[in-house]
């Protein structure tokens, strides 16, 4: 089975590229060099001339602080281009996985893990583009996985704990909120499940939306303690022991244009039953993380 994989250079791209290499089924990845989405017929005849027989798209606009000052090409890239590939694949037969966010979700309300069936109300650009997104391809009428995920990172591209290591390395000590909950998401391990997803055939009668994230809970206090944790001793230029002292603080003290979900914890229950996979525990993946880019910074 040919599979277009849009996004392809992204940090989620590149770790499905690394957990598609055995498969039996044909990814192919593309960016906007390749396939630009922002271009309907251009979508719609890159899919039809390449008998794609699955449609993955990893494309997004992530960027949530530009994304309030660019909200026409957020919407351009998280929806309009989202819709333009659900027409495609309608089109052409096929079915079509889309990643989204829990930024649909918007502000507190309570802590009771977010389910996929509850209401939406997303509080900045960037949610409410991804929130457009999914409400085009639902009503492309195409067949269609919506997998929702949060906090996503990974030894690629730009995330948190990647700019937490740098800054840790650079400065005596960070502030870091603590009043937003949720669960991190080792991008190998989504690429993961898609590719399970995909390979086990289940994606034929599984339509709908899913959330997926590493399990447990945490701040991003204290992922960021536990990322420089699980990364060991670092040294000052002249070889002496170096040490940031990473202390717990409140959102309204990093004034933002963007208003970040409070409690974004995702229930992962459909995903479980439906898929039949395990998820693995967000303190394992993140020490699967922290030692591939430290292997990396050895080579």
């Amino acid at each position: 089975m040919r599979i277009l994989v849009t996004g392809g250079n992204g940090q989620l791209g590149t770790c499905l590229r690394n957990a598609s290499a055995n498969s039996h089924n044909e990814y192919i990845f593309t960016d906007a060099d390749d396939i630009d989405i922002t271009d309907k017929e251009a979508v719609e005849l890159g899919v039809s001339a390449n008998d794609f027989q699955l449609i993955v798209n990893c494309a997004a606009f992530t960027d949530v602080e530009r994304a309030e000052q660019q909200e026409d090409i957020a919407e351009l890239i998280n929806a309009t281009a989202a819709g333009y590939l659900a027409h495609a694949a309608k089109m052409a037969g096929i079915p079509l996985i889309h990643i989204s966010t829990d930024y649909v979700f918007g502000g507190n309300t309570g802590n009771l893990p977010r389910t996929e069936d509850e209401p939406v109300n997303p509080t900045g650009a960037y949610g409410r583009t991804k929130l457009h997104g999914e409400e085009a391809i639902m009503a492309s009428g195409c067949r269609h996985i919506i997998l929702r995920t949060a906090w996503l990172y990974s030894e690629y591209g730009k995330n948190f704990v990647k700019t937490i290591l740098g800054l840790a390395a650079k400065r005596d000590g960070l502030n870091v909120v603590f009043d937003q909950i949720g669960s991190p998401t080792y991008a190998g391990d989504l690429a993961e499940a898609i590719v399970g997803i995909i390979d086990s055939g289940k994606y034929k009668e599984a339509d709908g939306i899913y959330n997926y994230s590493n399990e447990g809970v945490c701040s991003w206090f204290d992922l960021a303690k536990m990322s420089c944790e699980l990364a060991g001793s670092m040294r000052n230029p002249d070889g002496t022991a170096h040490t940031c002292n990473i202390q717990p603080c409140h959102s309204n003290e990093f004034p933002s244009a963007v208003t970040r979900p409070s409690f974004s914890v995702l229930d992962k229950t459909k995903f479980k039953q439906t898929f039949g996979q395990e998820i693995p525990y967000w303190v394992d993946s993140l020490r699967k993380c922290i030692l591939n880019l430290k292997s990396d910074s050895n080579e």
